[in-house]
């Protein structure tokens, strides 16, 4: 498989990535804060889509047809790059202020941003561990 092929199915699998993060993000506005409170319901969402993270790569990780540890660290990487670009774009052109999206990752009340950037950045190796690849 030629490098091209493997980034376009890295970037595909992050774009589910992205998907699930924006299903999390409205069920945690319209469902686990109204129940649960903010603190409680942040927690809980970024425990969740730090799961939903996991098993997406878990189960697109033989679509992608890498087992090389330094392969899947630097996939990991580049989908926390992608993360970030994406979070911190988004934010700005929503007219959010760069203080309040640097809040996201402060670990008040609740948010555990900072976790699933973590968990999204490692995913790739620790799915190949758990599939007993590495």
């Amino acid at each position: 498989m030629t490098t091209i092929e493997v980034a376009a199915k890295a970037l595909a699998i992050w774009v589910v990535i992205l998907v699930l993060a924006v299903i999390n993000g409205t069920f945690r506005e319209a469902v686990l804060i109204p129940k649960l409170g903010s603190s409680s319901g942040l927690f809980l969402s970024g425990l969740l889509l730090s799961l939903l993270i996991l098993a997406a790569t878990y189960l697109l990780l033989p679509w992608l047809g890498i087992r090389r540890s330094g392969q899947l660290l630097l996939i990991g990487v580049c989908w926390l790059a992608l993360t970030l670009v994406f979070e911190f774009s988004f934010g700005l052109l929503r007219g959010k202020a760069l203080s309040e999206i640097l809040g996201a990752y402060t670990f008040k009340g609740g948010n555990i941003w900072s976790v699933v950037l973590v968990v999204t950045a490692v995913a790739p190796c620790l799915a190949a561990r758990l599939r007993g690849w590495l």
